[in-house]
């Protein structure tokens, strides 16, 4: 239940999970428009440019009602919170998102009121 990523940003491939759920829906994807080179491809053929990403992203926000600005970026970042905050160990995190180094996946660490909430003394860990 993993997908490969080949040549993502920084030229690097890496492996991601892929849920039972998405699955389902990628191959009924498949089958219907049975891509050749990429399993997402333009109308012409080929690989998505940024700006058609960025635009299907947009559209799928507003199809589901949320009104703030949704990039490629805020979903990345969303995906990286929930691991942490769902309690994967952050080198897992950095492996899915393809860092170098650790101080970057830092970055999507931010605190948020869910993870206050959950915070447990060490002392009633015993």
């Amino acid at each position: 239940m993993r997908l490969m990523v080949r040549d993502s940003k920084g030229n690097k491939g890496r492996s991601v999970v892929l849920s039972e759920t998405l699955l389902f829906e990628l191959r009924k994807y498949f089958l219907q428009y049975q891509p050749k080179e990429y399993l997402f491809e333009g109308t012409n053929g080929g690989n998505y440019s940024a700006r058609s990403v960025q635009s299907i992203v947009k559209q799928a926000a507003r199809r589901a009602g949320i009104s703030k600005t949704v990039t490629p970026h805020i979903l990345r970042h969303s995906f990286a919170t929930h691991l942490i905050e769902s309690g994967m160990d952050i080198r897992y995190v950095q492996e899915m998102l393809g860092h170098n180094s650790i101080k970057t996946t830092q970055i999507y660490t931010h605190i948020t009121e869910v993870a206050k909430r959950n915070l447990q003394s060490p002392l009633d860990m015993l």
